[in-house]
């Protein structure tokens, strides 16, 4: 079974969220493990500077750094990253899991991700470029590898 790991900064805090989050997480274990883990995001102070901005980023990228498995296909979501239709997010994730039995979700705090952790994506992805809470791009990523599998396995899902 495809193991999927999604590796996150930041809590969620809100029950709208956290209820969405179990929801698809329940529908997805028919089609893969799952596994999120929530990092701490660090604090952003009120005046902050490109040094201040690149010191937290690198804090919070070295700690994904240690949560990522190894021989994983990594995944960052990132605004410079591709954008997919579902169909061939859904292709992608076929392809990617017959090579490679651990993908990583890398989804960054609110000042992204360092071009460190960028460089050793497999693959950098894009929702939307408008800016979305962190909190909620993980669940439109979970609702997307939801509708992946279902198209994957020819089910029926609404369009």
């Amino acid at each position: 079974m495809l193991n999927i790991n999604i590796v996150c900064i930041g809590k969620i805090k809100e029950n709208y969220l956290k209820d969405a989050i179990n929801e698809y997480s329940k529908r997805l274990s028919k089609y893969c493990k799952l596994s999120i883990t929530e990092l701490p995001d660090e604090k952003i102070p009120d005046k902050i500077n490109e040094n201040i901005a690149n010191e937290i980023k690198t804090k919070e990228c070295n700690n994904i750094l240690n949560h990522i498995k190894k021989d994983s296909y990594i995944i960052c979501l990132d605004l410079t990253g591709k954008e997919f239709s579902s169909e061939d997010f859904s292709k992608k994730i076929e392809n990617i899991s017959m090579e490679n039995s651990n993908i990583t979700f890398i989804i960054g705090g609110s000042l992204g991700l360092t071009n460190l952790l960028l460089q050793k994506a497999n693959l950098k992805i894009c929702f939307s470029k408008m800016t979305f809470p962190h909190q909620l791009i993980r669940v439109f990523l979970l609702e997307q590898l939801f509708r992946a599998f279902k198209i994957s396995h020819g089910e029926t899902y609404h369009r």
